[in-house]
């Protein structure tokens, strides 16, 4: 699971972002609304912690904006306003859950979970290409009604192809689904990734297209 999270408070920030690495999760952290605005361009998220309290454009701004513009990307606010007005104006704005300050990590996390569950039952349960079907809920595919185990890994490399199946997808795109802000990436990493998972459904499956980087072969019965 891929996290954005927005929090100029330094030290909170960084333990936030560690605590929630060790539970699993992928974490971008942005420290105010423009590099908060970046992130969002190049890169997909299934869920954003936001605070409210950020220097320059506020967290309720931000959060309005992207309401305003059709992002709909689960939002878990983060304030030290405990008031019942300020909980309902903020979820009234398009925030999916608040937690207050202070909060404890292993809520943050089962909260994170729950809006990632929302969600996806929202959408289809399963990406699909020809015989591939891979699940959201484990980190395992069907291919040609095979079971197929993934790591952690592999399974988001693969669900970034399925959603991107038409386009070519460079290194630095696929490092970014992967790893999160400051993360030491491997120069070979996405090539290893890539490998395995050949190796596991098809070798044709994914293309490599010299010089930009790779794509779901569709001319596969896949």
């Amino acid at each position: 699971m891929r996290i954005l999270m927005v929090e100029d408070d330094a030290a909170l920030g960084s333990s936030t972002t560690r605590g929630l690495e060790l539970e699993g999760f992928t974490v971008d952290w942005r420290i105010d609304s423009n590099g908060a605005e970046a992130a969002m361009v190049s890169q997909r998220f299934d869920a954003i912690v936001l605070d409210l309290g950020l220097p320059g454009t506020s967290g309720e701004e931000l959060l309005r904006d992207w309401r305003r513009t059709g992002n709909l990307t689960p939002v878990l606010v983060l304030t030290a306003r405990g008031f019942i007005l300020d909980r309902v104006r903020v979820l009234n704005l398009g925030a999916d859950d608040y937690l207050v300050k202070p909060f404890d990590l292993l809520e943050l996390s089962a909260r994170l979970r729950a809006l990632y569950r929302r969600q996806t039952s929202q959408n289809n349960v399963n990406l699909e290409f020809g015989a591939l079907l891979l699940s959201h809920h484990e980190h395992t595919a069907v291919f040609n009604g095979s079971r197929v185990d993934l790591t952690k890994r592999e399974h988001r490399i693969l669900e970034t192809f399925l959603r991107n199946r038409d386009r070519v997808l460079s290194r630095r795109q696929l490092e970014d689904a992967l790893y999160g802000w400051g993360e030491v990436v491997e120069s070979n990493a996405i090539e290893v990734h890539i490998h395995n998972l050949r190796r596991k459904l098809s070798r044709s499956l994914i293309q490599t297209v010299r010089g930009a980087g790779y794509r779901l072969n569709q001319d596969v019965n896949a």
